[in-house]
């Protein structure tokens, strides 16, 4: 199905058409990561209660799986440039939703947007990263797609701290630059080669796929708490630790609001990269720790009142999400034919993005009645408790001899399962 495009048709060269495609999709990422201090900035302006805050952060999710669970495999059948064209325009309206917000109902509905333009264009992205890449440059290819994701919220973060600390007009700073930067990626898309032809089975693809095969289950059910647990994490770092810098430690300080944002995605791009060639059992069970320790961390300094001890403990949570979530596809993918990896990491996406989405609102809910501090408490401890399960059930595979302790690397190329298994796979279903 993937050939060449003929030569008949102008197009970009191969490494102009890598960089541009891989700053669009970091843009694409930037924004989702913008929103982690805006949301604080918006709760101000339009004085909504702490409940909406957490589900304007959550309904990213919602946006985002139905999207990615729905048209995530359409650009195999499609090809690549009319999908990512699609999502890049259905980007414009949720940074237009964005700019021009007249009332939390604006910023609610342009998160759902923003996570469908995501969720559409992320597999997509991911695997054209690699298509157009140079042939001695594929690798570069994939580590761009996993650094452009989590970068891209991590910067989106911190950038937008810095607008809204030295600026008056961030809000519309952000969301000019980012639709201007939305719209270069479209000229981008439209001149880069298109490495897929179109095919039958399109309609057919937009059947959501989630299954787990009899050889995955044991792997799936000792990592499964563990990746809820760190998605969790991540959903404390993206949608409460900005508001907390605020509303918990009292500062005015919307940089600092934005770093408590960029921590945790920062250190985990890093960590994903740092552990690839890690054995998978290995890392799975580093991460575990850490991210025990990062929660009881962020735990500790929210009870103390110290913002320090909280972002230290953010940035070992990031230690954890990089290790154990890398190593939980790692662990999984491989024992899957390939004509069930799809419903596989569909099924791996639905655990995280549904513990990235639910359990914050429900701690959004609980605010009221409970008060913030012991809300956010009970939200972590939850987390680690999920953490301990996967502990136990790892070290139990480990003294049985799993697969994914037998050797010191994965019996797959780490960079090939990276690609798969990363959103571009899910392309086949994420």
């Amino acid at each position: 199905m993937s050939t060449p495009e003929t030569s008949r048709r102008r197009t970009l060269p191969a490494g102009l058409a890598l960089a541009g495609a891989a700053i669009t999709f970091t843009s694409m990422y930037l924004a989702a990561g913008a929103l982690t201090p805006l949301l604080v900035v918006y709760k101000e302006r339009f004085d909504f209660a702490p409940s909406m805050l957490t589900l304007a952060f959550a309904v990213y999710a919602i946006g985002f799986l139905a999207a990615v669970l729905t048209v995530g495999s359409l650009s195999d059948y499609l090809g690549r440039r009319p999908v990512l064209i699609g999502a890049l325009v259905v980007q414009i309206a949720s940074n237009l939703l964005f700019l021009f917000a007249a009332d939390v109902g604006w910023v609610i509905g342009g998160r759902i947007v923003q996570g469908v333009a995501s969720g559409a264009a992320t597999s997509a992205f991911t695997a054209m990263l690699v298509e157009v890449a140079p042939a001695n440059r594929k690798r570069l290819g994939t580590i761009l797609g996993s650094v452009g994701l989590t970068g891209g919220l991590g910067g989106g973060s911190l950038l937008a701290g810095f607008a809204i600390q030295f600026t008056s007009s961030a809000n519309t700073i952000i969301f000019v630059v980012l639709t201007v930067a939305t719209v270069l990626g479209i000229v981008v898309v439209a001149f880069s080669p298109e490495s897929v032809l179109r095919a039958s089975g399109a309609a057919r693809s937009l059947i959501p796929r989630i299954s787990f095969p009899a050889a995955t289950r044991r792997e799936f059910a000792a990592a499964a708490p563990v990746v809820a647990a760190v998605w969790m994490l991540a959903g404390l770092s993206g949608g409460l630790a900005p508001s907390m810098v605020r509303s918990v430690f009292h500062s005015d300080s919307s940089l600092l609001g934005g770093f408590a944002g960029f921590v945790a995605p920062a250190v985990s791009a890093v960590i994903g990269l740092a552990f690839a060639g890690v054995a998978p059992r290995r890392a799975m069970t580093i991460g575990i720790y850490a991210s025990i320790i990062g929660a009881a961390g962020i735990i500790t300094g929210v009870l103390v009142g110290s913002l320090a001890v909280m972002i230290v403990g953010q940035a070992i949570a990031g230690v954890g999400f990089g290790a154990s979530f890398t190593a939980s596809l790692r662990l999984i993918f491989p024992l899957a034919a390939e004509n069930q990896r799809a419903g596989v990491v569909a099924g791996i996406y639905l655990v995280s993005y549904l513990a990235l989405g639910v359990p914050i609102v429900i701690e959004g809910q609980l605010v009221g009645p409970l008060g913030e501090v012991p809300a956010v408490f009970w939200y972590t401890v939850f987390a680690i408790l999920l953490a301990l399960i996967s502990l136990v059930a790892q070290l139990r595979l480990k003294s049985q001899g799993s697969p994914g302790t037998l050797s010191g690397r994965n019996p797959l190329d780490p960079a090939k399962v990276a690609a798969e298994a990363s959103p571009a796979a899910s392309a086949s279903g994420r």
